[in-house]
């Protein structure tokens, strides 16, 4: 359980910018998981199962605002599943779905890029105390 001393009162500008792009990126992986499978370019018509899909990714909500380094480590390796699905999607659906597929691939990506941009200006803030003392 995190303590008052690992989580800052208030963070740096760039650890809340990562924050806010990792939260951004999400939402609209979320909604793009959910309006591709319903709405946009459905593998049936009228929509599929595969729409839950859109499950996994509402999970560290939660995690991302209180800033828990846990869930972005485990976020940027979840992420992987949804730039994969893209991958093979926007190599094998026909175009709308390929258009739809490399947005999933974007957001994936960025999606991956703050979460190690903020997991590393974390650590770096935890480590500058450390080494003033020395």
């Amino acid at each position: 359980m995190p303590t008052a001393a690992a989580l800052p009162a208030r963070p740096t500008a760039a650890v809340a910018l990562s924050q806010q792009c990792a939260l951004a990126s999400l939402f609209a992986l979320l909604l793009l998981c959910l309006a591709w499978e319903l709405w946009l370019a459905p593998l049936r018509p009228g929509g599929s199962w595969i729409a839950l899909k859109a499950l996994p990714l509402a999970l560290p909500v939660a995690g991302l605002l209180k800033r828990r380094m846990y869930t972005y480590r485990w976020l940027s390796l979840l992420v992987w599943l949804y730039f994969t699905e893209g991958v093979v999607r926007a190599w094998s659906d026909p175009a709308p779905s390929r258009w739809l597929a490399l947005a999933e691939i974007m957001l994936s990506l960025l999606l991956f890029a703050a979460c190690v941009l903020h997991i590393r200006l974390r650590q770096r803030a935890a480590r500058l105390p450390a080494t003033e003392h020395d």
